[in-house]
């Protein structure tokens, strides 16, 4: 008697569905990565700068709200959290990123804090003059 030999098939479909709803989820949570403070830049005609691989980044809201790398600080505690965090990452320049509807003296205000804090390279975070 011949013994005929089975073929042992794997089922790839459960592994295909399951591929798909990664990748949906990919798809879906890679934009809300991105994103930090909302903030209406200033529109500039500039070229392009490149920055470091971790940047410190200061942000100011249309309410006038601070934060450092997307986190709320107080004016009170800002200059102390700015050294370390400057001091911990080796930076050589703030970028700070305010809002077009913020009053021109709450940003001096801020920059004003920057340099009290002992940094004195502030980048202005803008976005590209549209093409209308």
């Amino acid at each position: 008697m011949a013994r005929r030999r089975l073929l042992a098939d794997i089922n790839v479909t459960p592994l295909v569905d399951v591929m798909l709803v990664l990748l949906v989820i990919f798809i879906i949570t890679a934009p809300l990565l991105e994103t930090g403070i909302d903030v209406n830049l200033p529109e500039v005609e500039t070229s392009t700068l490149t920055t470091p691989k971790e940047p410190v980044i200061v942000s100011i809201d249309r309410k006038g709200r601070v934060f450092i790398n997307r986190k709320k600080v107080k004016d009170a505690e800002f200059k102390e959290r700015l050294k370390t965090i400057y001091r911990k990452k080796g930076a050589r320049m703030v970028y700070l990123r305010a809002d077009k509807e913020v009053p021109y003296g709450r940003v001096a205000q801020l920059m004003g804090m920057i340099r009290n804090a002992g940094i004195e390279k502030i980048g202005m975070v803008t976005e590209p003059v549209s093409k209308r």
